[in-house]
């Protein structure tokens, strides 16, 4: 590999693989800003049991939730939402339930991939994985799913009040401050 090609030794950030938070600290963000978005057709925001149980995991968990909201099962509505998400200043990270599963009204992940500039694979892969141990077979029709859009993290999680738990305390909480720690890295210009 030639000399510029070759990753620095105290920066190697696209190898991730056999380190955990504690080799960057300097990549931890501690308090995160959320959006938090239900999909649903169905639902009001009283009625909303998901996004009721993902703002109390996010807020005891020591985060903010900036933003809440509701969408039709809508795609350009779903688009339009996490797009306006994204833009707000009071908003890192922004969190989606609902509208993931195989039926023709679930289009979150179709409505949020466009926007995406960068996909985070594992994250579908690793929920399916764990969802085995609790569902068996039918984890695979999951499609959560998660990207960054302009830097800002997009997770997109099923509806049902356990499935959106399980993504945000599992995957979303453990992992926010070191993924925001990279993206914020990679959209500031180098000092």
């Amino acid at each position: 590999m030639p000399p510029h090609d070759q990753p620095s030794e105290e920066h190697d950030h696209d190898n991730d693989h056999g380190h955990d938070a504690s080799d960057h600290p300097h990549h931890e963000v501690e308090a995160v800003s959320f959006g938090v978005v239900t999909v649903s057709t169905s639902r009001t925001l009283e009625t909303d049991e998901s996004g009721d149980a993902l703002v109390d995991l996010i807020e005891s968990d020591g985060h903010d939730v900036a933003r809440r909201e509701l969408v039709g099962d809508d795609r350009d509505g779903i688009t339009e939402t996490v797009a306006a998400l994204v833009e707000s200043p009071g908003v890192e990270t922004v969190v989606l339930t609902g509208g993931t599963g195989l039926s023709p009204a679930d289009v979150t992940v179709e409505a949020v991939q466009p926007l995406t500039d960068q996909e985070i694979p594992g994250f579908g892969e690793l929920f399916r994985v764990l969802s085995y141990d609790d569902i068996g077979p039918r984890a695979l029709l999951s499609r959560a799913y998660a990207g960054t859009c302009d830097g800002v993290p997009v997770f997109c999680l099923p509806g049902s009040k356990q499935g959106a738990t399980f993504g945000t305390e599992e995957l979303i909480l453990p992992t926010i401050g070191h993924v925001l720690g990279h993206t914020q890295e990679r959209n500031c210009p180098e000092q």
